[in-house]
């Protein structure tokens, strides 16, 4: 019989091989909490020979990128030194159950004011890709904005090739004026604003445009390397097609959601969007540069910006060459499509499907349990009294869902919902369906004016959900870029002309449609989208077009509590700003 004075020490010894043992064991990745300090600040921003005081996170323009993983916590305590309200709005972040963190002025929150701190928290939840973050008050997101990339979890990988190297190309417009005094402007007059000055990557106009020539952005690469460009479109305004001259495209992700990779020369990417691609350089030096170059896909009859903006793609050179060598380079250009180029646009979009495989499921609602049928689009306010307006026949422009121009409330709808304080606020009987039917793609009515009002969709939780939006000829058929807060959905049909309850829907996609936060409803035609209302709380729709959104074209979604307490909207945070 062993010594019983052995037993500890053998037991001990058992107890740090286990101890070891585990240790050389994978151990699942932990979560951890990012703290970011967004400190709003003026900043004299140079661009196109122009110098004005502009608003920005940190003092940078574009703001500061949050780079995090999934299931990880963020706190980003925000503090506003400049006079304007700000909100900041985290693009695509599902902010399950905490619409507190989500952004949107009046809608989840009242405005941060000068000289207050707001800190959003929130956890990323079973997301993973590229989104963002910018401004959600006014016009200022024209220079409040920033990447928001989310990498899989730890030792998890990307279902593609691992990129060489990763970097975020976001366009953005830029306003020799304040973008401020141009919308308010244009909301006294009635009339449409001014368009912007040039178009940006990373902040940058490019060599196309007159005094610009040091402000190109410019992309390293070396040859035979696949590299992950991570494109946001930031733009107020603008969709844009974008083109890397001599070089094919393969698109990886959609709005933070892989899809079925396909290769393509021109992207198309609507105000809100992400879309990922791969670039793979040539498999030796080519002795050339490249254009990187954007410019707009036009649908409207309003003035645009008709601009280009370019970045160079510059190969490193081999050792054997001299950077003198180097200007000497033929610079070849991409071939954009043509402004208005529908049939592109609409073969990119139908091109995009989800993966739909097992680790990946596409989870299409196949039941339904409410339909709705949304008009978007144009209209007119009468002027006020005794004054001419520059809207059409001396009206004011206005936008619309189901002929209701959205009114900006004093306080936020969230708060006076959770605190059951709505009465006075809004009213939650938005039209399910157009009030006057009409031929939407046809010749408009005579009658263009809208009705207002702060209205919401009341859904019970676990609501599945099919929405048509259908654009409509009222001021001229236009393209509308529409971002849903809260929820991803499905893309399970488009088309072209007044959508046919009776025979489009047998051409739904429900085996693999994109999955996705923004979505073009196309000019002059309709598309359908379903969703699963699984996130109490109330999330705003708007056109993410900004003179759309400032003219009315936007409402809210209110999903109710369901009866577990897991489906219940958290309470609010102690530091939540008060109007």
């Amino acid at each position: 019989m062993a010594n019983s004075s052995t037993f500890p020490s053998f037991t001990m010894f058992i107890a740090v091989f286990v101890a070891l043992l585990c240790l050389m064991i994978p151990q699942p990745a932990q979560a951890i909490t990012r703290h970011y300090e967004f400190n709003i600040t003026m900043q004299n921003v140079t661009r196109l020979c122009h110098t004005k005081s502009i608003v920005t996170v940190n003092g940078k323009f574009p703001g500061p990128r949050i780079v995090t993983r999934e299931g990880d916590r963020l706190l980003i305590k925000v503090t506003n030194h400049v006079p304007n309200n700000i909100t900041i709005h985290w693009h695509g972040v599902r902010q399950l159950r905490n619409g507190w963190a989500d952004g949107p002025a009046y809608i989840t929150q009242c405005p941060i004011q000068t000289g207050q701190t707001y800190v959003y928290n929130y956890t990323i939840i079973g997301q993973r890709g590229t989104l963002w973050w910018h401004a959600h008050i006014s016009w200022l997101r024209s220079t409040l904005y920033g990447p928001l990339i989310i990498l899989p979890k730890k030792n998890v990988t990307y279902p593609f090739l691992k990129p060489f190297k990763e970097v975020p190309i976001i366009f953005g417009e830029w306003f020799n004026a304040d973008p401020e005094d141009i919308i308010s402007q244009a909301l006294q007059t009635g009339g449409g604003p001014n368009v912007s000055d040039a178009y940006t990557i990373n902040g940058l106009p490019g060599l196309l445009y007159n005094c610009s020539a040091k402000d190109t952005f410019k992309l390293k690469v070396k040859p035979g390397k696949t590299y992950l460009l991570r494109m946001i479109n930031a733009a107020l305004n603008d969709e844009l097609f974008f083109s890397v001259a001599n070089h094919t495209l393969t698109v990886v992700e959609a709005d933070a959601l892989y899809v079925k990779p396909f290769e393509t020369e021109t992207v198309l990417i609507t105000p809100g969007q992400t879309t990922n691609v791969l670039l793979k350089t040539k498999s030796e030096y080519p002795g050339a540069t490249f254009l990187m170059s954007a410019r707009p896909y036009v649908t409207g009859q309003g003035t645009f910006d008709n601009s280009t903006v370019a970045g160079i793609l510059e190969y490193e050179l081999p050792m054997l060459h001299s950077t003198k060598s180097m200007n000497k380079l033929p610079l070849f250009k991409p071939i954009l499509p043509p402004l208005n180029d529908t049939s592109f646009a609409t073969n990119f979009s139908t091109r995009l499907r989800s993966l739909a495989n097992s680790q990946f499921p596409a989870n299409v609602p196949r039941n339904v349990d409410r339909h709705y049928f949304f008009t978007v689009g144009l209209g007119t306010n009468p002027c006020d009294k005794n004054k001419t307006c520059q809207g059409p026949n001396g009206t004011k422009f206005a936008a619309s869902i189901n002929n209701v121009s959205f009114v900006q409330p004093t306080t936020a709808l969230l708060q006076s919902h959770f605190f059951g304080q709505s009465k006075g606020v809004y009213s939650p009987y938005f039209p399910v369906n157009p009030l006057n039917w009409f031929n939407y793609t046809g010749n408009p009515p005579n009658n263009t004016m809208v009705n207002n009002g702060t209205k919401v969709l009341v859904l019970p939780f676990n609501t599945s959900v099919e929405l048509i939006m259908q654009d409509t000829s009222i001021l001229g058929a236009e393209s509308h870029p529409l971002h849903l807060h809260g929820f991803n959905f499905f893309v399970v049909g488009q088309g072209f002309g007044n959508f046919d309850p009776n025979k489009d829907p047998a051409k739904f996609n429900l085996i693999d449609p994109v999955e996705r936060n923004t979505i073009g409803v196309p000019s002059g035609g309709w598309v359908a989208i379903r969703f699963l209302a699984d996130n109490p709380g109330v999330w705003f729709m708007h056109c993410h077009l900004d003179v759309h959104t400032s003219w009315g074209l936007k409402m809210a979604w209110l999903v109710l509590d369901g009866k577990l307490p897991n489906q219940k909207l958290v309470p609010p945070p102690s530091d939540l700003p008060q109007c």
